[in-house]
């Protein structure tokens, strides 16, 4: 502003076009009424965020969504303006944390966790579900997937996946495989496959796949059938993988065939989000998905995919949230058919 002059107020403003001319005070009341109601959404893009946000990651650290969403928080902060806080919250199969989002947390952006299919897939397999994975959360991002896969110590006799059916076979309830916990993506996964090759498995469920892998190499567990945290201890040479489970061999190791190649009509990568209680303001919404978009296309974090040989699989807000209602109807109706039942 020049000069001394001062800056207009609102009536003001109004009454100083003289092609209209003055204005009842009906109409600038109506008008002052609504510059205070409607832009909620421009006020919360201006004011957010004014302090750390916290992302929840439902896992024990050291595992390949957690250093995804870590890489992920450091990049986006730096749009952001404030920190991004990592809480790791690990236990029941990674869905610890989704009661408190969805009941306790409150709905103003700072606290946000993952969303995962077992997140969708738990309330259905409950006597009395803590929360409904479509009404209880606000979708803000789809992010990326998993590479799974079936891996053993490299001292362990079994060759390749038909050694590990044929000795599934030979000796049933025998064979051990970890995951990261009861009604997993990867636990159903290896009971649909048990069902079709009639073995039996015996599955030592952990709260994430780093304790799995920890497990195989100390022997307690035979096998891991769990995301991609194996990879550098494949690469070393201590543990052998088996197959993996996505579309196509991971560029990485070209050697190793798919579920697809073995026979099975699967493809298994559970894709990921991130998501916040409900009610979210949709301009808080915004902010977070427009940062963290940029986040994941950002080299580091695509980098940081391409160690876990992590499939991109991003989706808009309302595109995730499309997403969230077709798979909690999809899991609703095979844990109907499956008879699943964890408590």
């Amino acid at each position: 502003m020049r000069g001394n002059k001062k800056p207009l107020s609102p009536p003001d403003a109004m009454a100083a076009h003289p092609s209209t001319g003055p204005l009842p005070r009906r109409a600038i009341a109506s008008a002052a009424a609504a510059l205070l109601a409607a832009p909620r959404l421009a006020g919360a893009q201006g004011r957010f965020p004014d302090r750390p946000i916290r992302l929840i990651v439902p896992w024990p650290p050291g595992g390949s969504a957690d250093a995804q969403l870590r890489s992920l928080g450091e990049i986006a902060q730096h749009t952001l303006g404030q920190p991004v806080i990592i809480e790791n919250r690990p236990g029941a199969g990674g869905t610890i944390h989704a009661p408190y989002l969805a009941r306790e947390a409150r709905p103003d952006g700072y606290t946000i966790g993952q969303m995962h299919l077992s997140v969708i897939r738990r309330t259905f397999m409950v006597r009395n579900a803590q929360w409904d994975p479509v009404a209880d959360f606000t979708p803000i991002i789809g992010l990326t997937g998993w590479l799974f896969g079936v891996a053993i110590r490299t001292d362990n006799p079994i060759r390749n996946w038909a050694d590990y059916l044929a000795r599934a076979r030979a000796n049933p309830g025998r064979v051990t495989y970890s995951s990261s916990g009861i009604a997993t993506t990867n636990h159903l996964a290896m009971e649909e496959i048990a069902q079709k090759e009639k073995v039996e498995l015996t599955h030592v469920p952990f709260r994430g796949a780093n304790e799995g892998v920890t497990a195989v190499l100390g022997g307690q567990v035979e096998s891991i059938a769990d995301s991609s945290t194996w990879s550098p201890n494949v690469e070393a040479g201590q543990m052998r993988l088996l197959c993996v489970w996505s579309a196509e061999r991971a560029p990485r190791f070209p050697d190793v065939p798919t579920l697809k190649e073995l026979g099975y009509d699967m493809v298994v990568t559970s894709p990921y989000g991130l998501a916040g209680p409900k009610g979210m303001d949709p301009g808080v919404v915004r902010v977070l998905h427009d940062a963290f978009r940029q986040a994941l296309f950002d080299p580091r974090n695509v980098q940081v995919r391409s160690q876990f040989d992590m499939p991109l699989e991003y989706r808009s807000t309302e595109e995730y949230r499309e997403f969230i209602i077709r798979r909690a109807e999809y899991e609703r109706e095979m844990i109907q058919k499956l008879n699943l039942r964890i408590e």
